[in-house]
């Protein structure tokens, strides 16, 4: 019986690709997209946010994640969205996991015939 993946499609119309390389940190983002152009400091940027500057540092050298209260933060001071920082974070955190173990590939997918049963309601 063939195993239905969710890295091949989530429906006909719309099929997922699987992304080869790796995606962009999101401090790497902030740094060469928002610091570097506007001529801002870590220390500008950590006060203007309301965080100290050893948060930003960590997330700036990829050593530390966008946290949705983060996110927030982001989006208010740079006129984005909070989605926007969650989605490179967890596309990033995503593709970590992926390729950075292989643990997850032993775990064993339960069968078509219990995932389409009256018990999930369909």
């Amino acid at each position: 019986m063939p195993i239905l993946s969710i890295m091949t499609t989530t429906t006909e119309e719309y099929p997922m690709q699987k992304q080869m390389r790796q995606p962009t940190h999101p401090g790497t983002i902030l740094k060469e997209d928002y610091l570097i152009p506007l001529s801002l400091t870590l220390t500008e940027l950590s006060a203007r946010l309301n965080v100290s500057r050893k948060t930003l540092s960590k997330i700036v050298n990829r050593k530390g994640s966008v946290t949705p209260a983060m996110a927030l933060r982001l989006a208010r001071v740079f006129d984005t969205t909070p989605q926007l920082w969650m989605n490179l974070q967890g596309k990033y955190d995503l593709w970590q996991a992926e390729y950075g173990s292989e643990a997850w590939q032993a775990v064993e997918p339960l069968p078509v015939r219990y995932l389409h049963s009256e018990a999930l309601g369909a």
